[in-house]
């Protein structure tokens, strides 16, 4: 498979759709010649461990200068109260920060704003922690630091749960909980990642109850870029769906979903399968809009749309390591059975 030099597509979930096929590209590479000094200074700490995508990571002290190379690892790194320490955001453009993060994040200094920063400017931000919520973001083929280059310059790097090559087509919300638990031991602060746990884990119960007994709704979760069609039948996002109540009408047993989590079809397969909502993720209000009169036009028979059981979801908010997951969840069975809240 060929990829371009910066493949972005232009909104959130094209951008996830991209990811996933260059994460199964191997990110390696060399060409660092210089390591990075090393910045973190010694508080004291014991050196922590913790397991990533089949590598151990052994980081020395508290990180104090770290990248977050999307909105969504940048929102869960200043949530974790770590805004202090964050050296530079990524991805900007992929979708804005929750409103109430936005003032914190003014002065974090951008390095890319469409594609992951390359090797040269994310080296040049002199971090010495980088978390990303795919392995794509370390994709050397692409021009960026690839994990061996990042080691070899001091710089730790950690992949969300969900985003590593070997998991993105099994990933689970729960993945989130294995991040908070990783990045709270490393930067210490265990507090603040386990209060953020227990939130998400009290709105995952609560929405659980809410549906207690209710015969689930079929579901198709689907990407609209243009005129293109695509269903999603595999990954986080499918646990996303089966978590809201949904019986997705598309399963990782498909042969369609049997390398990749997504696929894309022709409107007559969405049609024959006619389920009784459409999922969708956007990036902006203009998208959304977009996604609606497509679906809307397309599929007038289709018994989502003459019971106007279409509903958005942010783009970020399925993105591997991120807390909008949870929100994800609650969103998408609101959509489903607003009865039951």
């Amino acid at each position: 498979m060929t990829h371009s030099p910066r493949p972005r597509p232009r909104t959130a979930t094209g951008v996830l759709l991209a990811l996933g096929l260059a994460g199964a590209l191997t990110a390696c590479g060399s060409g660092v010649t210089e390591p990075a000094d090393d910045q973190r200074e010694d508080d004291g700490r014991a050196a922590t461990t913790v397991r990533n995508c089949g590598r151990e990571i052994t980081v020395s002290g508290t990180p104090e200068a770290v990248v977050g190379l999307h909105p969504a690892q940048t929102e869960l790194l200043l949530r974790l109260g770590l805004g202090e320490r964050i050296a530079g955001q990524a991805q900007t453009d992929a979708a804005p920060l929750p409103e109430d993060l936005r003032a914190a994040a003014e002065s974090i200094p951008v390095l890319s704003d469409e594609a992951p920063p390359t090797r040269e400017v994310l080296l040049g931000a002199a971090p010495d922690f980088v978390f990303a919520p795919t392995a794509y973001e370390f994709t050397a083929e692409q021009g960026f630091a690839s994990l061996a280059q990042l080691d070899d310059a001091g710089v730790d790097a950690y992949i969300a749960t969900g985003g590593c090559a070997d998991r993105r087509m099994t990933g689970t919300v729960d993945d989130l909980f294995t991040d908070l638990e990783n990045l709270g031991r490393v930067f210490g602060a265990e507090d603040a990642a386990a209060r953020l746990a227990d939130e998400a884990r009290a709105t995952l119960d609560d929405t659980a109850r809410r549906l207690e007994g209710r015969e689930p709704l079929t579901v198709a979760q689907v990407y609209v870029e243009g005129d293109t069609l695509s269903a999603i039948g595999a990954g986080i996002e499918y646990d996303i769906v089966r978590l809201a109540g949904g019986d997705n009408v598309f399963a990782p047993e498909d042969p369609a979903f049997a390398d990749f989590f997504a696929a894309q079809i022709n409107p007559e397969v969405l049609a024959e399968r006619d389920p009784q909502a459409l999922v969708f993720t956007v990036n902006s209000p203009e998208h959304e809009q977009a996604t609606r009169d497509f679906l809307t036009t397309t599929f007038p028979d289709l018994d989502a749309v003459r019971n106007d059981r279409l509903i958005a979801v942010s783009g970020p908010d399925v993105f591997p390591g991120t807390l909008g997951n949870v929100d994800a969840v609650a969103a998408i069975a609101r959509g489903l059975y607003p009865e039951a809240f």
